[in-house]
């Protein structure tokens, strides 16, 4: 998801326990089971959270305890596995989206290695605008009381599970609700909210009155609701990246008389950076991610008495767009950041091998214009701390042009001096492309820029721009930027399109006003691409002649010679390469 305001990604991240979010946030795991037998014989733990206005502390039995958390990305049944690394960096604490049944094996093994867990729970909308369904917390009695009776089950299940460090009712609602809500309504309907979140607490400790309860939100804009209408939460909680050096100001002018763990921060997300020269989010090189770290954490201690820790984000193995902005240590192998959050909390770094430090990344060419299909280098020299002999890969990635966060693996020649050559995508719009550099040693560097691709030139004039044209038919409603009419495709712009219903035949002609000799076509498709199709000649829009017959086409940028006159070019499509119509960006006639 495109995320405007925090937090958490991911999208990709924002998947059961991931999105995030990019949300950074995660969803809340799997459907609830019916065990509901404790899954560990020693005794639970107590925790409190105890003294008085800018003097508070957490404790486990007595003991002062400081969060040093990472958010959980990797499956419960895979806790067992990652969790001595998790131990090795330092930290106590690990933070979930949900629990359930398929929480156990994370508890059990958070308890083996002596680490905690601040169990989540999970509530729509979930994860910041864009997030989640939609509920309306001042009617809907039905989720309300399923709720009240589901997540006391699982307290029940797990309350006397040495795991367990306190529960957290919620992430991001408050914030999400503004994809549900507008103008008073809104008010009202966070005022439900956060009351709903004091009774579901209310739940919560009268099943287990040894562990707090806390709520997350983005930033700190949902603490006066929970001021106002959840006064039985031991603790606040929030999520704020680049913002979070301003949380102490915050809750100092803000009067505010209850502690708070910061529940996710680290470098500056996707909605807190300037935009590149192409438009999109200018993501930070490996080092500033790093160095986020550090100072999200500085800020964190530099609150004591009132900042009771946190749990930085993200711990997480996902090898997606949100897992190269956020995680650790993405497809398992560590990063930069890795290795700064270990030193921070404590983790042993004798014998450390470090991570390759990758330069930013240039190309030989404009990346604001870069032609769909052509051979481009991008240059991004590395270095290694120890001198281990490096590897590398070049992947694309197209979220800003359909959402996606995958990256794609894409062939490219070793020029030497980390000069990489590889050939652009041939569908235009504005892509991503990661050099990533691999020391032998599971350490990892990244570095990203974006580039948009554009049709390649032909030679000669565009005689169907800004023609007359006509269109078997065409979308009128406002999903995906349209209205999207036939004159889309003759404007002279990537950036609109015609998109036509979603049946075939469908057809796209342009008038050029007199009969003409047409010798080259360039069609500039989006998603929604023809696979069969005739570009076809006529000179009074009747009688047709076909030019050119494509049977295998791929999307993209199709670029034929054809010869032949006419007055009026149609594309005529018989087979549509998805589930949707057929969506032209562009249709170049050259004579």
């Amino acid at each position: 998801m495109r995320r405007t305001l925090p937090l958490a990604v991911s999208t990709a991240l924002a998947a059961a326990a991931l999105a995030l979010p990019a949300s950074p946030s995660q969803a809340a795991g799997s459907a609830a089971g019916t065990d509901t037998q404790p899954h560990a014989a020693a005794a639970g733990n107590v925790v409190k959270v105890t003294g008085a206005q800018g003097n508070w502390q957490l404790t486990v039995n007595g003991a002062p305890y400081t969060v040093k958390g990472l958010t959980w990305g990797p499956s419960p049944t895979d806790a067992a596995r990652y969790l001595p690394d998790v131990k090795s960096m330092g930290v106590n604490t690990v933070r979930t989206w949900g629990t359930d049944a398929s929480s156990a094996p994370l508890f059990d093994a958070a308890a083996a290695n002596g680490i905690k867990v601040i169990a989540g729970f999970w509530l729509q909308p979930g994860g910041g605008p864009g997030s989640g369904g939609c509920v309306n917390y001042l009617t809907d009695t039905a989720y309300k009381n399923t709720v009240l009776a589901e997540f006391p089950k699982w307290v029940q299940t797990y309350k006397d599970h040495p795991g367990v460090l306190m529960w957290n009712v919620g992430n991001e609602s408050v914030l999400g609700m503004q994809n549900c809500y507008g103008g008073a309504e809104l008010e009202r309907q966070r005022d439900a909210y956060t009351a709903f979140v004091n009774d579901v607490t209310k739940r919560i400790h009268a099943v287990d009155p040894n562990h707090p309860v806390t709520s997350t939100d983005a930033w700190t804009g949902a603490w006066p609701y929970y001021r106002r209408n959840a006064p039985d939460l031991d603790l606040y909680s929030v999520n704020a990246y680049n913002d979070v050096c301003n949380i102490k100001s915050t809750w100092q002018s803000g009067g505010y008389t209850k502690p708070y763990l910061v529940t996710e921060t680290g470098p500056a997300g996707e909605w807190e950076v300037p935009d590149d020269a192409n438009g999109v989010p200018a993501e930070p090189a490996d080092t500033a991610k790093r160095d986020g770290y550090t100072r999200a954490w500085n800020c964190v201690t530099g609150h004591p008495g009132v900042a009771l820790g946190a749990t930085l984000f993200h711990y997480g193995t996902e090898y997606d767009f949100g897992g190269i902005w956020f995680n650790l240590l993405p497809a398992g192998e560590k990063r930069l950041s890795y290795y700064a959050v270990k030193r921070m909390y404590g983790g042993s770094t004798a014998g450390d091998n470090t991570p390759p430090v990758v330069a930013p990344l240039t190309l030989d060419r404009d990346a604001g214009s870069v032609p769909g299909g052509r051979e481009l280098t991008v240059t991004a020299p590395a270095s290694d701390p120890e001198g281990d002999a490096l590897s590398y890969e070049v992947l694309l990635n197209s979220k800003y042009i359909d959402g996606s966060g995958a990256l794609t693996s894409t062939p490219f020649s070793n020029l030497g001096g980390g000069r990489l050559r590889f050939t652009a995508p041939d569908r235009t719009g504005v892509w991503k492309v990661y050099v990533k550099v691999k020391d032998g040693r599971g350490n990892v560097g990244v570095e990203t820029r974006s580039l948009r691709v554009v049709a390649p030139p032909v030679s000669g004039v565009n005689l169907g721009r800004g023609k007359p044209a006509t269109a078997s038919s065409w979308q009128q409603d406002s999903t995906g930027g349209c209205p999207c009419p036939a004159g889309n495709a003759v404007d002279g712009s990537a950036t609109s399109r015609w998109a036509s219903a979603w049946s075939d035949p469908q057809w796209l002609s342009v008038d050029l006003g007199a009969p003409t000799a047409v010798r080259h076509v360039q069609l500039d498709w989006e998603a929604a691409y023809g696979k069969a199709y005739a570009v076809q000649l006529s000179d009074d829009g009747q009688n047709w002649r076909t030019v050119k017959q494509v049977t295998d086409g791929n999307g993209g940028i199709d670029d034929f010679d054809v010869s032949g006159t006419g007055r009026y070019v149609r594309l005529y499509a018989t087979a549509r390469g998805t589930g949707y119509g057929y969506s032209l960006n562009e249709f170049g006639v050259y004579g």
